[in-house]
């Protein structure tokens, strides 16, 4: 294999690719995605809740207020994203053009992408997780008013994962430090 074949394959690598795409580009990806991918979630989770929920309420009208809880929890999943992404803009910093693709700059960028893309698919798990479980909460309930504290506690650990997810971006989004300006 010639030299220039080997230059030509070096050079269109994703390795290579990854390293030029700007950090900033990344950050701003990892932000999108940490906001947008928790609302799915929440917007998921409260479209399975709230249709078991209506379904439910027609044979026990008693049960729309008390488990409206339910999409509560849902929409506390869309709020941690938005927490995150608030969080993960301020991380964000200037630096010279001639440091926007330095060791640091490309460390923090990925970081901020790392830790988006934990918090919003962890959040789109919760949501899914909490309106399953909310779904079944209100069916239950429907059936029998007993249930529905032992269920609610099954869906407080449930929501308790997106938690997790927030943790663990802001863990990584620590990692955020660009370079100093000289």
């Amino acid at each position: 294999m010639s030299e220039t074949a080997i230059l030509v394959g070096a050079s269109s690598s994703w390795a290579r690719a990854l390293v030029k795409i700007s950090p900033y580009t990344f950050s701003a990806i990892g932000i999108a995605i940490s906001i947008g991918v928790s609302v799915l979630g929440a917007a998921w989770g409260i479209y399975i809740t709230g249709s078991s929920l209506i379904g439910a309420a027609i044979k026990a009208p008693r049960i729309t207020s008390k488990n409206l809880i339910s999409v509560i929890f849902c929409e506390a999943v869309a709020i941690y994203g938005v927490i995150v992404a608030i969080i993960l803009q301020t991380k964000l910093e200037s630096v010279p053009s001639s440091q926007t693709y330095a060791p640091e700059s490309l460390r923090a960028g990925y970081a901020i992408f790392a830790s988006g893309i934990i918090v919003g698919f962890a959040n789109l798990v919760c949501g899914l997780c909490v309106g399953i479980i909310g779904s079944s909460c209100a069916l239950s309930d429907a059936q029998n008013s007993s249930l529905f504290v032992k269920i609610l506690v099954i869906e407080i650990f449930g929501s308790a994962l997106g938690l997790f997810g927030v943790i663990v971006g802001i863990i990584m989004s620590a990692q955020a430090t660009w370079p100093t300006t000289v």
